[in-house]
Parts: structure tokens; sequence; C-alpha cells
């Protein structure tokens, strides 16, 4: 019932005023937060190592006023994505700018030279505008989108995507890693992989936040095999004002921070498996400090860290992580 309310939203984006529609959303985050449902309590677990690695003892206080915000930033997102079909460039452009010491770098690379990056993304902010903003400033976009167990659902927002420029490439499919290699063959080229959480058997183990994280192994594998320069996108919200404000007609915008190339020439020597662990932990390193700065836009509401995770569950781990992992977890008990 729910995810046919949602494709009908998606599909009649300006049935609902966006102002009341993100109003509605923000007090459904607000009863959830209040009540601590709706993944609330881990999103608290996941900050909690956020705050602690930042400010050492973390206040309760602290820990839920940022938990707070935190689910206003990510229902904000969702009354964004109901309404993102029928917004026109110029405001889907206001409501995000491009900053970062690697935008010169991928703009001269992937826009005014026939070149293409893989970009190593996480669960922050808006991933439509980023896309957009990408495809518009930058070069078109191809990703990956797990698949849903409502197709109707899941080819909704393939086709919104697809109006804003950006492919989709959905997750399982053989020789995936393959076909996204050959995409960056192509010149004029992003593809931006949402990549800070994968407990498959083909996940990554690196240390984050004074613990340890299993990331996928898409950007540092695309990154060694192609040779491309690996950037590092963060995005988080900021309070628009004046003509700013005006133009994007929301009273939040986002910045999105591209990180100047990870380098991964230092890694190259290395035996593969090995240089894919350390350009993951290279790629992390960046990734974590934005993090850090902008706790409340990391939409993280699933176990992610070592201590909440069922070891007896995870597929092909190391031994020597096996034991950091059960370390860490009896040190926090």
């Amino acid at each position: 019932m729910f995810d046919n309310v949602l494709i009908f939203l998606a599909k009649h984006p300006r049935i609902i005023p966006e102002p009341l529609l993100r109003g509605l959303f923000l007090l459904a985050a607000d009863v959830c937060w209040l009540f601590r449902i709706g993944g609330v309590k881990q999103l608290e677990r996941n900050l909690h190592h956020v705050l602690e690695a930042r400010d050492g003892e973390v206040a309760r206080k602290t820990l839920r006023k940022t938990s707070h915000r935190g689910m206003r930033s990510y229902f904000t997102y969702f009354a964004e994505a109901m309404t993102v079909g029928g917004q026109s460039d110029e405001r889907l452009l206001a409501r995000a700018r491009p900053i970062g010491p690697g935008l010169p770098i991928c703009k001269e690379l992937v826009h005014d030279n026939p070149g293409s990056a893989p970009m190593a993304i996480s669960h922050q902010g808006n991933w439509d505008y980023e896309g957009f903003l990408a495809a518009k400033v930058l070069a078109p976009v191809t990703v990956t989108a797990e698949r849903l167990a409502n197709k109707k659902l899941l080819d909704t927002f393939i086709a919104i995507r697809k109006r804003m420029d950006i492919t989709v490439f959905l997750t399982g499919q053989p020789n995936l890693v393959e076909k996204l290699e050959k995409v960056l063959e192509e010149p004029h080229v992003l593809v931006p992989l949402l990549a800070d959480r994968d407990l498959s058997r083909h996940g990554e183990f690196v240390h984050a936040f004074g613990s340890i994280i299993r990331v996928a192994r898409g950007p540092a594998t695309l990154a060694l095999d192609t040779g491309k320069p690996l950037f590092v996108v963060n995005m988080y919200r900021e309070r628009l004002h004046g003509e700013a404000r005006h133009r994007a007609g929301v009273p939040y915008g986002y910045v999105v921070d591209i990180s100047a190339p990870v380098d991964i020439d230092r890694f190259r020597s290395l035996p593969r498996e090995e240089a894919i662990h350390e350009i993951s932990q290279a790629w992390v390193d960046v990734w974590s400090r934005d993090i850090t700065a902008h706790p409340e836009d990391w939409h993280m509401l699933q176990p992610i860290f070592a201590e909440d995770l069922d070891l007896s569950r995870l597929k092909d781990v190391p031994d020597e992580v096996i034991d950091e992992l059960r370390n860490i977890q009896s040190m926090r008990q």
C-alpha cells in the first residue's frame, strides 16, 4: 500500500504542493524520532561512533539532538524524491552547489576533455540532486541501484533518473564491474558508486571512526583496473538565504564537496587484493572527515559498525579481521 502511494506521488509530483509534502514528511520524522522508531535507535548507535571519534565523550543530549536533525534530513530526502520529477532544471541546479579541490580537476578531466572517472559516494544528502548536478555541470552519470521487491517502484525511479541524464545499472547482474569499466572507456562519463556499506561477501573491511566497517570494493577496483583517478564526494545540507533561496524555492540546499583525486599510484606495486584494500582505506579516510563535520546528513539507519554485526553471518572474512572484530566487540561490551 505504502509503495503504491510513493509510486503515485512520484508520477504526479505536482499533485501535492511541495511545501505541504515537506511538512508532512518532517512531521513523520519528528514522530519517528520522538518514539525512537523507524531505525532511530540504529542511527543513534552509528552517530555515537562519529561523535565519539570527533569529540570524545558523547552527551546523550548531543546525540539526541544530532539524531533529530538526522531524521529530518533523511525524511526531507524522501519528500524531495517524490517531487524531483516536477522541478525545472533551473530550480534543481539552484538546490545544489559543487565545491572542493577536486571540482576543477574533475571538470577539466570529464567536461573540458574526453575523460572519465569513478567516484565514491555514500548515504548522504540527495543522490538525485547530486547526479543531476554532475550530469549538467560535469558529465553524464552512470550509477548502480539495488533491485527492489516492488518492480513498479523501481521502474518509476529509474525512469525519473533517466530523464535527469542518469543511467542506472542494477546490482546483482553478472559481470557488473566489467560493465562499469566498459562505461569508463567512453568519453565524458562519471560513475559514482554508493559504497559506504556492503556486508556481502564482496565487501572490504576498513577502519573508520575508531571501529571497522565493510564497504563496497567497486570504487577501488574501478580505479585500480582502469587507471582512472578516484574522487570522493560528500554531500551535506546548507541553509539558503535571499536570492539563492528564492531560486531554489526551499529553505535548504546542498553542498556537493568533491575531493582531490585519491593517490592510487602508490598502491600499484602491491598485490591486487592488498591494493584494493589500501585504496578502499584511503578513500574512506577522506570520506570520514566530512562525515565527522556533518554527521546529521549521513543517512545510515542500518548496522554498519563491527559492534553491531553478527559475525556468524558474515561471509569470507579473513581470520585476522575476525579476531579484530571480536576484540572491538568485547571492548565495547
